[in-house]
Parts: C-alpha cells; structure tokens; sequence
C-alpha cells in the first residue's frame, strides 16, 4: 500500500495528486516515458521466457506472473534487458528475399554483408561458391564495384547526402550478371547500409529518379481520403484500410490504435470472407514491446515477406565494435517470438507502416522525432508469402503520413470539441454554484456527470451523501472518505484508474462497478467524487467465438489469446482520466472552494454573498444597453481596422454598384487612393473587357447569389499606371441589414497579376518561357520548375536572390531530396511537414488536379528563415500532356522574417553548442590516454598494497570519465534505450571511486563527507553497470555537498542498506538503498524539479541531476528526494546480480 510514504518532491505514476501543476503535454508525455521505463523491463522478462522455453511458452501465465511481479518490484536483471535491446535492434540476422551490405562513408569499403549477398548478386560461378564467392565479396573491397557505372555513381553521390534515404530507392545493376536491384540506403553509426531488393525484369522503371513514381501509385487513393468530410474518425480509417488493400492485395487491413495506458485495438478492418475478423479486439501492451515501438518511430515501413523462412546471418568486419544495427533496414529479420504469433494466427507474410500524430511542445530538439507520438499502426496479415515492391510500398507510407496530416485535424478537432462542450457545462455549474447550494450540481441538470465521462457521482457535504449512477453505497463511500482524510490529507484531491492498486484496503468489495475515481476536496471535511467502471463493460469485439464458453488455447501467441489476457488485465481498471478532464474537475474544486467557508465564518459570508447578489440584480437596464452597444462599437471599430490594414484587396459596393469601401492594399496595387475611389462605380474602375463579369456578379449579387473565384482586370493609376492593368481573383459576399435586406456586395479579393502575366505568356510562347521567368521585373516572383519526375528544370533570379542558393546547384537536382531538404544542404525546409506537404503538392499537380496554396517555409544560405506561400500549376506540351510543374513563391511580410529569424539565432546557439562539445570529446581523449599510461608505469613501480588501492581508484574515475564522454546520445538516455554495460564490479571500490570525486569539493567549503559502509560491503562484488553508478552517486553527493551550509560541524553523510534476495537456485539479488544525508535546507527546489521534469533554459547542475535520474531508472532503480525539518536526503534505489 502507498499509503504514508514520506512527502517526496518526485511523484508517483499510477494515482497522482491534484495540487500538482503541469501542463496537459508535458503531462502526457512524463505519464508516457514512465509507462515505458515499467514496460520495457516486462517486454525482456516475456522475450527471454520465450527463448528458454523450448516450444512450451505458456503465452497468458507468463504475461500474468511478469506483469504482477513489476509491480512489486524490479526482479529482471539489468543485463537482461541490455541483451534484449540489443537483440532487437543487432540482431545480426536478416529476410532471405533480398541480401544486405554495409559500408564505411568516407572509403566505401565493405565493413559487412548478408550471408547470400555473393550468391544474390552472381558474383561467383555457382560451381565453386565457397572459395570464388570469398574472393568475389569480402571486407575492405570497394561497394562500387560490385554495380555496374550508373547505379555505382547514384550511390557515391547519396552518400555524399545527410538525408540518403530521401533518394531511395536507387536502380542498380549487379556488375557481373547485370541482374537489377533496388538499393535502398540507410546510415547507421558506423557507415551506411544497403538492403538489396531483387527487381523483376519486366516491371524495371525507365528512370528511377525520385519518389514521384512511387506517389503516382497512391495519387487516387490521396484524392478519396483528401475528399472525405470532417469530423468522422472512424469514416477516415475504414477509407484508409480499404485503399490500402486496393494497393498491396494483402488478405486483412487493419489499423490499429494505441491507447493513453499503451494497450491496442484494431479499430478498423477489411478482410476477405473466409479470414477470421478481428475488429473491436484489444491487446495488451505487451503484444507490440516498447522496442519494436521505438524502431517503428524510426523505420515507419515494416515488411515481413514470409515469417516461415529461415533468416539469413549478417557477417562483419572483426574491427566492428558490436554487431551492425538493423533498426533502419528494410531486410531485418522478425525475432522469433513475433514470427511464432504470425503462424499461430495463420498469417504468413505482413506489412505494417506505423502512423504518429504530432504532440504540441515548448522544447525544440534536434531530433526529429521530437516532437511526435505513435498513434498506432496499419498493419496487413497474408496467409501465404507475399513480396511488395519498394514503391508501392513507399506509396504506401506517402498515403499514411497524408492520412496522419488528416488525422491530425480530426484530433484537434475532436479535442476542441469536447474542451467546448467541458467549458460549457462548467459554466451552467458555475451559475448554479453562485446561485444557489453545492447540492444543484447534483439534483439538478445539467449535473457533474455531464461534466467528464463517469459512470456514478456522489457529493459528501455537511455529513450528507448525494448519489447519482452507479456509485459505492453511502456506508462504502463513508469508508473511502475517512481513508483519504487519513491518508491523503497533505493533498486536494486523488485520480486513479484503479483503486486496488492506489491502495485503497476495501477495493474489492465494491466490485467491477466501481474501479477508478476521482475525488477532490472542496472544503476541509467534504468531498465530490466521480467514478468509472472497469474498461472490460465497455468493450465490443465484432469477432467471433469470444464467448465464455468457447474454448481457446490460452497458452498459445494469438489475438484471442491476447484479448483474453487483456480482459482479465483490466478487470480492476477503468479508462484513465485524462489531461482535459482532470482541468475541468479541478476548475471545479476550486470554484467550489472558494464558495464554501468554514462553519465558523459561514453566517457572515452568506450575508456578504446575499448583498452581493442584490447589488448585482439591481444594475439598471439601461447600464446593460449602453455596455452592449459599446462593446458592438468596440467590435465593429476592430473589424474595420482589419480590413482596412488586411494584405489583400478588400473592396465594397453599396446597392447602386458605386464604391463604399476600398481597403489600402486595394489602393496599392491599382494607384487609386480610398478618397478617389469612394462614389465610383466599379464599371469605371475596370477594364472594358472586364465590364460584362462585373455588371453579372452585381446583378446576381443583389439576388443574394456570391460568386466566387471570378477573375476581374482593374486599370491603374498615378504611380501604377506604366505597370498596366492588375488582374484580381475576387469572392463576393452579401452585406445586409438587420432586416436580412441586401444593401450591397463586399469582395474579397487575391492579387494574381504576376501570376496571370507569367501564364499568359507562357502559354503564347507554347513553352518558351526562360526569358520571363528570368526577368528582373520586381513583378516576377520567385519561380522554380519540375519535369515530370520532379527534376528542377527552372530556377530564376527571384528563386536565387531569395534562397541564396543559384541556379547551377538546384537545375538538374531532385527537387525533393536534393534541392530541398531536411539537412544542412541545399535549401533546407523548416520540418519534415512542410517536405511532405511539397510531396503531396506536386504529387496533385501531377495527376491534373486543381490545388491550394500551401505554406511553405525554407532557409537561405545565411540560415535566415523564409516563410512563404506556394503555390503550383502544371506545365503541358501542345497536346495537353502534363510534362511537370510550375511554382511560385509569396513571400511573407518583413516582421513575420525577422521574427523567425530571431529564432533562427536561437537554434543556432544551440547548434554551436553541440560544435563545441564535438571539439571537446575528440581533444580530450589525449590526456585521458596520457593519464592511463601513468597509471600503468605506477602499477610497474612495486606500490604497497595501499597505494594500489589508490590507483585502483584513479582507474574507476578514468573509466567514469571516458564513459561520460562516449556518453553523445543524451536521447537515448531520455527514451531509456541507453545500452548498459554489463560486467563484475566490487561495490567497495566504486563507493572509494565516488568518495574521491567529491574530496577536493569538501576540503574547499569545509563540509565532512562521511561514508562509513557495513563490513559486508567492501568484499561485495556485483554485475552490472558500476561506471553509470558511479557517475549518478557522484553528481548526488556533489550537490548535496555544494549546497550544504557552511559552519562548524556540517556533514554529509553517504550510507548504503543492502538487501539480499534469493531467485531459484543460482541467482541472488542484491537490493541498495544508498542514502545521501545532508543539512536542511538542501537541494533548491527549482533543482529539485529539473532533476525530474525536463526543460528548456535548465540549469548545468539541473541538467547533471536530471540526467543521473535517468541513468537510475534505465537501471530499474528509482530515485526520491527528501525533505525533513533538519534534513534533507537523496534516496536512490537500485539492484544488482550478486556474483558467487
């Protein structure tokens, strides 16, 4: 039970407290990261599990004992969980239908390849394999010259590109059977890898230039999902299952979606009639472990040809360091367990692309996952093998990210929705509230259960309960309110899914109607409570036999049998509550507690709000008319200004077609100022062809019908008149009065007579356009044109001056991969979405549609941001065939420039930091050796026994300090995919080596470091990673150190409690519960918040606090921090495999 713990500055996962502020975000994403740092040690424990058991895995009691066993306390091993990342992710073995190589970037030389690579690529005569083939593939020798010249030089030049895969896939020919191949390149730590898929000669694209043939293949299916309304989620799923069957062929289609506590549904599918549905199934979150997860972010398509075939063994360079990492390889073998459940639920082959939805952030990394969130996954089941070229399935992946584009609105939408309907009843709450007794939110309508989704309420006020749904009785509830004045009564209030495991003693007698709460406290003594049911009522799975009765196998790795683990998981849980509904519930409580007082104040507060209320009811009638029609005025004087300062031309005419209103852009663009233009009819201001479209949009117009999109050319003026006539795209919008009469028309309009100008021209001189493209003319905006398979054909001066970049490096150059990127070459797009965007954009262009603009911001050579609009038209040859694409920029405004510029600046500072701390890695790595080699001349000496000792401590803090420098991918100690050491240490000498680091700290603020351990200690030896216990130790004493008071007698005071636990015959467990005491008032508090909750702007000593936190629980440890009157402590919980 969690009841009366210390008061920690950290908090706890599963119930949290409602005085606790964070938000909605940040939130989610802490609650994510520490769902993973639990699951992840499950997902090892049920892989290993599966390895030992011969065939015999009992697949639901090993989720059962796994899953109870992490909730008493870390038992897996740190070195069983390193192994099985590590197999995950170098599992050293890949697909057999096509073969890998591996090469070093800077030589191209061979650092590893697929057992069948020699005989894929014919490089040997099949008569003498063994001995031919070792000469013919073999470490150090050249990748290019295993192609013939075009596909040898296409992959020298993509790896010369940061961003390689954007040029996938690349054609390629083996050199000496000329047998084609996609090459589809990745890079990984050591190099850059190539998975070679086998190309059937007959299907051999003429050109394989770009990605525009792979989203010509989805361009319809694009158009249906584009097309379809908002607001239905489920509608956009159904869509996408369907049209990606239409694409792949496969026999089922699902889509599956991921939950906030990380368990998964199939909540969309097609199938064909003979194949068992499973719509409406849920998964435990252990069915997808958080590794293949995290490798899913990173490789979004994932393809299994056929889970039968024996993998084939990758072979590597012996300078390699570890086995070569397959996370990006489109090769990588299926680990065995997954492949057992594929066959058992009859599916042999499988694609599965996985769809993330962007998460909103303060913080701005430089990963670019950063920032987004697996949402779930499309997942396609064959029953026999089955291959899908690379394209179709890069068409695949394009019409997943649109279908997360559209996702993401249907989200946002969703959430702004329900936030409004939330908003909504707080407020009919609030009224009641201040109208009358706390008692109307229950007895009245709307009632606190039209607040959050709950399936019970009840009010605790004045020794009173008021219940309302499915509630505990009022004897149970009277239970519940006496252990949450007991136990939580340091807090507001206490939100959980599950009320057996907050702690609650009598959780089981209330049931499965009552399993999650949340009650907040609204005065000292009363209470208001909501309460869920288990998740289980409200599941509905439209397969078939899940009937009780029926009679699975619950042993074996299959969906029902994962269904049934899931139900029984979620007997005691409902759904969680989330972000949205604990702000609304604590709104709530707080207005609740500011209207309720104390009984000793309570008669002369009620007389204050009663003369309140008269004071209120009194207002005159008249004070409210005046307000109204000065907040109409206020109103109307901002609309005008908008208008009239708008960057488009706004004009109006009143019911005789003279002008009434004309904006200052309007007098821009055409030389006519608002005086000049106001009285005059419209017709004179146009041209004469213009004349007839003009006296047809105002006679319809007055008829109540707004035309829309109608082209009108308006003479110029004054300064504008040598430029000619402009030509506007205007939309006509009815003005009427408070009696719904028309008196008179208002038009929208868009200036588009650089754009008219160019198209006119270029259509007359049938394609010869280069001239005007070219032109200096300020008229001509920045243009850039694509062929058909998205080379950039056309660069001109406006396209130049503005990017930085000339023509010479973007014509010729793959418009998306190569002219714009994602990297530091060429013009470099602001994310990943506006890339897709620009994919998405020609991909319509391509195929005849009509399209809108977009926005689309890019950085110039001096890494300004320009932030514009682009828009785009196809280009066609005389006979209407559409040969590429035009496009043109619209720059934004200079204050939107500068300010994102500014915040170029800011990205930049941080990129100069990461600069520095290369150069600081690669230079210090000269005194560490110089030092090593001392250390090893002393050792030669013939030192006492005491000064070995010593030395022996130099050596642990040289090897800390050179594990802190390889120690660059401070991400993967954030996600809790660090890889952690795994050999025999003794405890003494690494408590000797973190004593040390802090010595030369105490001797200079005069503060004892006192570390006096058991007489067990110092003999212990243990496996695991002491080198990062080492490191988190020393930054805890450091701190506790630093900030300790200076006076006479001040200390601090490292001890250390071993536990020892038994597991089986062999295996011992050592529990270490290190204490760092230290004087009151301790560690800053703001500190203490960084060390748990990341931030940007933190401080350095935050930042070392933070990171040694996680360095504790990627370990399985946990790290608390106390505060009492006259001390403070850090209290750091780890374990390790003690060695015999």
């Amino acid at each position: 039970m969690r009841d009366g713990k210390e008061v920690l500055d950290g908090s706890l996962i599963s119930s949290r407290s409602m005085n606790k502020a964070s938000s909605r975000t940040e939130s989610a994403r802490s609650r994510h990261d520490a769902r993973v740092v639990a699951q992840t040690p499950i997902d090892a424990s049920l892989h290993v599990a599966f390895e030992s058991s011969e065939k015999r895995f009992d697949y639901s009691s090993s989720i059962e004992f796994n899953v109870s066993n992490s909730r008493d306390s870390n038992v897996v091993p740190g070195e069983t969980i390193s192994a099985y990342l590590q197999k995950m992710q170098r599992g050293s073995l890949v697909q057999s239908f096509g073969c890998l190589i591996a090469f070093d970037r800077e030589s191209f030389a061979v650092i590893a390849f697929s057992e069948n690579a020699a005989e894929m690529l014919e490089l040997a005569p099949l008569a003498v394999p063994n001995i031919e083939q070792q000469e013919a593939l073999s470490f150090g020798m050249d990748v290019r010259s295993l192609f013939r010249t075009p596909g040898a030089a296409a992959i020298q030049k993509a790896a010369g590109f940061a961003e390689s895969n954007l040029l996938n896939p690349i054609l390629v020919h083996s050199k000496t059977c000329g047998k084609p191949f996609y090459a589809i390149l990745h890079r990984v730590d050591v190099g850059l890898v190539i998975d070679l898929e086998p190309v059937d000669k007959d299907d051999v694209p003429s050109s394989a230039a770009g990605a525009l043939y792979s989203y010509k293949l989805a361009a319809k299916a694009i158009s249906r999902l584009q097309a379809l309304p908002s607001g239905n989620i489920s509608l956009l799923c159904d869509v996408l299952v369907r049209e990606v069957r239409e694409l792949t062929g496969y026999d089922r289609v699902m889509v599956y979606k991921f939950h906030e506590d990380e368990h998964g549904e199939v909540i969309a599918e097609w199938r064909k009639p003979d194949v068992e549905p499973y719509l409406g199934l849920h998964y435990p979150s252990t069915d997808i472990p958080q590794a293949s997860r995290f490798l899913f972010m990173k490789n979004k398509v994932r393809m299994i040809c056929d889970c039968l075939a024996a993998p084939v063994k990758v072979v590597q360079d012996v300078s390699l360091a570890q086995p070569l990492s397959l996370g990006g390889s489109t090769l990588r073998a299926p680990h065995g367990c997954h492949a057992q459940y594929m066959a058992n639920m009859g599916s042999i082959a499988s694609l599965v692309m996985s769809a993330t939805i962007n998460e909103e952030s303060e913080e701005v990394k430089s990963d670019p996952l950063w920032g987004q969130k697996l949402w779930g996954l499309v997942v396609c089941h064959h029953r026999s093998p089955r291959f899908i070229p690379f394209p179709l399935r890069y068409a695949c992946e394009f019409l997943v990210q649109v279908f997360c584009v559209q996702l993401n609105k249907e989200l946002e939408l969703a959430a702004q929705t329900k936030e409004k309907h939330i908003l909504q009843i707080q407020t009919m709450l609030c009224d009641m509230i201040l109208r009358e007794s706390p008692m109307g939110i229950i007895t009245q309508s709307p009632n606190v259960m039209d607040l959050v989704k709950c399936d019970g309420a009840a009010l605790y006020y004045k020794n009173e309960f008021s219940l309302l749904g499915v509630t505990p009785t009022k004897e149970q509830l009277k239970h519940v309110t006496q252990w949450l004045l007991e136990y939580h009564s340091n807090s507001t209030g206490l939100s959980t899914d599950s009320l057996l495991e907050a702690g609650y003693p009598r959780a089981t007698e209330l049931g499965d109607a009552v399993c999650g709460m949340a009650a907040v406290r609204i005065s000292s003594t009363d209470f208001l409570f909501w309460f869920r049911s288990h998740t289980a009522k409200e599941i509905k799975w439209g397969g078939a036999k899940h009937d009780p009765v029926d009679k699975d196998d619950g042993r074996r790795m299959h969906p029902r049998s994962s269904f049934s683990v899931f139900l029984e998981m979620v007997k005691r849980r409902s759904a969680p509550w989330d972000d949205m509904e604990m702000d609304a519930i604590h709104s709530l409580q707080l207005i609740l507690r500011g209207s309720l007082q104390d009984d000793t104040r309570n008669s002369l507060r009620s007389e204050v709000v009663a003369d309140d209320s008269k004071r209120i009811v009194s207002v005159p009638e008249d004070n409210k008319v005046l307000q109204t029609v000065g907040e109409l005025q206020t109103v109307t004087s901002e609309i005008v200004r908008l208008i009239q300062t708008a960057a488009v031309p706004i004009f109006a005419v009143d019911a005789s077609g003279c002008i009434s209103g004309w904006n200052a852009k309007a007098a821009e663009i055409t030389g006519l100022s608002s005086e000049q233009a106001v009285g005059s009819p419209l017709v004179h201001l146009v041209m004469d062809e213009a004349i007839d479209v003009v006296k047809r949009i105002l006679s319809l117009g007055l008829q109540g019908i707004e035309e829309k999109n109608v082209e009108i050319k308006f003479k110029t003026y004054g300064p504008q008149e040598k430029n000619g006539p402009v030509v506007i795209v205007v939309n006509a919008c009815c003005s009427r009065d408070i009696n719904e009469s028309i008196i008179g028309i208002c038009f929208f309009g868009d200036d588009v007579t650089a754009q008219k100008m160019i198209s006119d021209k270029y259509t007359k001189l049938e394609g010869d356009y280069s001239g005007i493209v070219r032109s200096p003319c300020p008229l001509i905006p920045p243009i850039f044109i694509t062929n058909e398979v998205g080379i950039c054909v056309e660069w001109n001066d406006a396209m130049e001056k503005l990017s930085g970049s000339n023509r010479e490096a973007a014509v010729g150059n793959m418009l998306v991969g190569e002219v714009f990127t994602v990297e530091d070459f060429g013009c470099r797009v602001k994310d990943h979405d506006t890339l897709i965007r620009l994919r998405i954009l020609l991909n319509q262009v391509m195929v005849g549609e009509n399209v809108d603009k977009i926005s689309f911001g890019f950085f110039d050579k001096d890494d300004r941001c320009i932030d514009a609009l682009l828009s785009a038209n196809a280009r066609t040859d005389s006979e209407g065939r559409i040969k590429g694409a035009i496009c043109f920029l619209h720059v934004a405004s200079t204050e939107l420039q500068y300010a994102l510029q500014r915040q170029k600046f800011s990205e930049q500072a941080a990129a100069n930091s990461v600069k520095t701390l290369s150069y600081v890695k690669i230079h210090i790595g000269s005194p560490i050796c110089g030092m090593i080699t001392t250390r090893y001349l002393m050792e030669k000496s013939g030192l006492s026994s005491k000064q070995r000792e010593l030395v022996r401590t130099r050596e642990l803090c040289e090897d800390q300090m050179a594990k802190i420098i390889d120690d660059c991918d401070i991400s993967a100690i954030e996600e809790g995919y660090l890889i952690l050491d795994a050999c025999e240490f003794n405890l003494g000498e690494a408590l000797d080596a973190v004593m040390s680091q802090v010595m030369s700290l105490s001797n200079d603020r005069q503060v004892q470091v006192i570390h006096d351990p058991p007489c067990e200690i110092p003999p212990m030896h243990l496996m695991g990673d002491h080198l990062r216990l080492q490191q988190a130790l020393a930054d805890f004493l450091s701190n506790a150190v630093r900030f300790a008071p200076v006076s006479e007698g001040s200390s601090v005071v490292l001890s250390v409690l071993p536990r020892k636990e038994q597991f089986g015959e062999n295996i011992q467990l050592v529990h270490l519960e290190f204490r760092i005491t230290h004087p009151a008032p301790g560690i800053p508090q703001d500190l203490i918040q960084e060390m748990f909750h990341h931030s940007s702007g933190m401080s350095r000593e935050g930042l070392g606090l933070y990171i040694s936190h996680k360095l504790i629980k990627i370990m399985n440890g946990t790290v608390q921090y106390l505060r009492c009157e006259e001390t403070s402590a850090f209290l750091v919980n780890v374990e390790f495999p003690l060695v015999n």
